[in-house]
Formats: C-alpha cells, structure tokens, sequence
C-alpha cells in the first residue's frame, strides 16, 4: 500500500481501539519487531503488546482491524482472532 494512501486512511483521527490478534508465524524478536513496525506505519501512534510464547498481539489503534490485518498478512504474519 503507498505512503499517501496510508496516510489519507490514517488521518481521519480515529478513536483508539483495541485489536487483539493470534499471529502463528509470530516466533521470534524478529518477528514482533516486524509486526510491531508494521503497525506503526499505519499508526504511528499505535502501542502494540505481543506474546511470543502464545503468539498473540494485542494493538491500541485508529486503524481499522481489516486494514491492520491485511497489512500483517501482506508482511507475512497472517492473524486470526485469538482462541
């Protein structure tokens, strides 16, 4: 997805939510590092909690949950709603 198209979608100044995700493929520092910068390019704003050992995510942010998932899945770390 571009920068500007990015941006125009985040600008809207949406209220904070929370999104809480399963990430499978989320197994090492690497990993949550990738996930985590992936969300704050959408949001920089967003604070982001993970858990490796259940791999779990959970995410405060303006962003919509589709465009948050899409953006993960389009990283590599296709995400479920948590068990």
């Amino acid at each position: 997805m571009s920068r500007s198209r990015v941006q125009a979608l985040t600008q809207h100044n949406e209220p904070a939510m929370t999104i809480e995700l399963t990430l499978p493929d989320m197994t090492c520092g690497h990993c949550v590092k990738t996930v985590t910068q992936t969300a704050k390019r959408l949001d920089p704003a967003a604070r982001v909690q993970t858990d490796v050992a259940t791999h779990r995510a959970v995410f405060e942010t303006g962003v919509a949950r589709e465009m948050l998932v899409k953006a993960l899945a389009d990283e590599g770390y296709p995400a479920s709603d948590p068990r």
